[in-house]
């Protein structure tokens, strides 16, 4: 079965969330957004390309901080409105330089950093 990308559920600025994991580890490294473009890109490529809503352009993972998200596999969720990709990840995923984007846990009702920035 071919994959069309616009078989995919966007939202109504015709995007949709993708969820970026360590196809080693499993951790979840970030949450962004893609379009229809970006994920076409992605998939042929194989560099993960998301969509900047803030600058309003695509947004190449590592292109500039040289911190390369490499597509493993991308996988679609059954309501067709989510995206999970697998990743190679080449240094931090977070702009805080830190290897997860989710580096704050909230524990006792107390929120706790959990992870540092990377050095370098």
């Amino acid at each position: 079965m071919s994959f069309d990308t616009e078989t995919l559920v966007y939202d109504a600025k015709g995007l949709i969330p993708a969820v970026a994991q360590d196809a080693e580890s499993g951790e979840v490294l970030m949450v962004a957004w893609m379009n229809a473009e970006a994920v076409a890109r992605t998939l042929e490529t194989g560099r993960v390309t998301y969509w900047s809503r803030s600058r309003a352009s695509f947004w190449v993972k590592g292109e500039t901080s040289g911190h390369v998200q490499t597509l493993v596999q991308m996988r679609v969720d059954c309501d067709r409105d989510c995206l999970l990709v697998l990743v190679h990840q080449e240094g931090p995923a977070c702009h805080t330089n830190r290897r997860s984007c989710f580096y704050t846990a909230v524990r006792e009702g107390e929120e706790v950093v959990i992870s540092e920035p990377i050095a370098g």
